[in-house]
C-alpha cells in the first residue's frame, strides 16, 4: 500500500467508499436482525407502498429474488401484500407496524453511523462533500432507496 496521505484517482475513492458505506449499512442491519437486502427494502417502504414490479426496479433486484426477498419479510410481520386499488392483478408491498417501527429504528441508526463516517471534515469539506456526491447521484438518476430525510437522524456535528 501507499503513503496514509495518499490520494486516490475518483474510482478508487468512490468505490472504497461505497465498500465503507455498505460495510456500515450490514453492521447496522445485523444489529436489528435484518440483511442489508431487507434493511433496503424497509427503507424503501418507509417512503410509500410499491408495485412489485416499481420495487424490482428500484431495488434493482430480479424478479426471483424480489419475491424470496418479500416472502422472507412477509413471513417475520415486516411487509404485507395489499391489492392494487387501481389493478386488480397486481400487489403493494407495504410496511406492516412491525415493520414500520424496525423501518425507523434501523433508518435512524443506520443513519446516525454513516453520518459518522465524515467526521473528520469540518462543515465547510462536509458541505462539500455533500454538494458533490449530491450531483452525482442526481446526474445518474439513482432511484430513491434510502430516503433523504439527513436532518432526522442525530448528528455527531450539530446540524
Amino acid at each position: 500500500m501507499g503513503k496514509a496521505e495518499e490520494n486516490w484517482g475518483v474510482v478508487t475513492a468512490l468505490v472504497r467508499s461505497s465498500f465503507l458505506v455498505n460495510a456500515v449499512y450490514a453492521e447496522a442491519a445485523r444489529e436489528y436482525g435484518l440483511t442489508p437486502q431487507q434493511g433496503q427494502l424497509l427503507c424503501v417502504l418507509m417512503a410509500q407502498p410499491y408495485g412489485m414490479s416499481e420495487l424490482g426496479a428500484v431495488l434493482r433486484l430480479a424478479k426471483s429474488s424480489l419475491t424470496e426477498l418479500v416472502n422472507r419479510s412477509t413471513q417475520r410481520g415486516l411487509v404485507r401484500r395489499e391489492p392494487d386499488r387501481k389493478d386488480r392483478r397486481a400487489v403493494q408491498v407495504t410496511l406492516t407496524e412491525q415493520g414500520g417501527e424496525l423501518a425507523e429504528a434501523f433508518y435512524t441508526a443506520a443513519c446516525r453511523r454513516i453520518d459518522e463516517l465524515p467526521a473528520g471534515l469540518d462543515e465547510a469539506e462536509r458541505a462539500t462533500l455533500t454538494e458533490l456526491l449530491s450531483r452525482v447521484v442526481r446526474d445518474n438518476n439513482v432511484p430513491m432507496v434510502f430516503l433523504g430525510r439527513d436532518e432526522a437522524a442525530p448528528s455527531a456535528h450539530g446540524r
